[in-house]
């Protein structure tokens, strides 16, 4: 299969190509910077800015499917990289007649979500973390839910919980609308959006992905994904 990766040079986009070359597929890694990815077989880059309707259009021409890995740092401003490069995303799909789309939104976007026995998370950390600091940066997921939801294509909105670094696929979770936990490893996301790909099992759905074999450290978390980001 020849697959479209947006976000191809961010920490899950990297993990995506390098899992999806590992598979025997063709990916076009969408990136704003032609050198930020090695050249290895089997891989193709398209320099385009997601949110640019004639790049995207000109990207991913050619391709069966369409994976989004789109990311935005926590900002007070208004957040607008996923809502619109859904919709340059999307527009760009239905002129080509590519109907397959799996695009990385959060947990948080289901107002049901809460971790069962995660005190400390979903009474200090979400509220402060997710539900303050990233609020402008969530509210923009939501948008580019309603965006996706909108169209015809045979989509899945795929929803990790709290996002951090293992350098292997290890045991992981999915559920419809968000799985139960906190924390999800790059490499267990990029390996179920893969798996969801050929199994379609969650078209026209969310699809939440929770980690179940390794724990990050907290302090080690806020740390890599907060701090030493900025």
């Amino acid at each position: 299969m020849r697959i479209a990766v947006f976000g191809a040079n961010g920490p899950t986009g990297r993990h995506l190509t390098g899992q999806a070359l590992a598979a025997g597929h063709e990916v076009v890694a969408v990136t704003r910077r032609a050198d930020s990815l090695p050249m290895r077989p089997g891989l193709a880059v398209a320099v385009a800015d997601a949110t640019d309707p004639a790049a995207v259009d000109a990207a991913i021409g050619g391709t069966d499917a369409v994976l989004s890995a789109l990311g935005a740092r926590f900002s007070k401003e208004t957040v607008t990289t996923y809502s619109a490069g859904a919709t340059a995303i999307t527009g760009a799909m239905a002129r080509h007649g590519i109907t397959r789309l799996l695009a990385v939104s959060s947990s948080i976007a289901d107002p049901n979500w809460r971790p069962t026995g995660a005190h400390f998370f979903n009474h200090v950390l979400d509220p402060l973390v997710n539900r303050r600091l990233g609020r402008t940066l969530h509210e923009d997921m939501r948008r580019m839910e309603t965006v996706i939801r909108r169209t015809d294509l045979d989509w899945t909105l795929v929803r990790p919980s709290g996002l951090f670094e293992h350098p292997v696929v290890t045991g992981y979770r999915t559920a419809e609308n968000s799985a139960d936990g906190v924390f999800t490893a790059r490499a267990d996301l990029a390996a179920s959006m893969l798996h969801e790909l050929e199994e379609r099992r969650y078209v026209r759905t969310a699809m939440g992905v929770i980690t179940t074999a390794v724990k990050p450290s907290i302090a080690k978390l806020i740390w890599n994904e907060g701090v030493k980001k900025k």
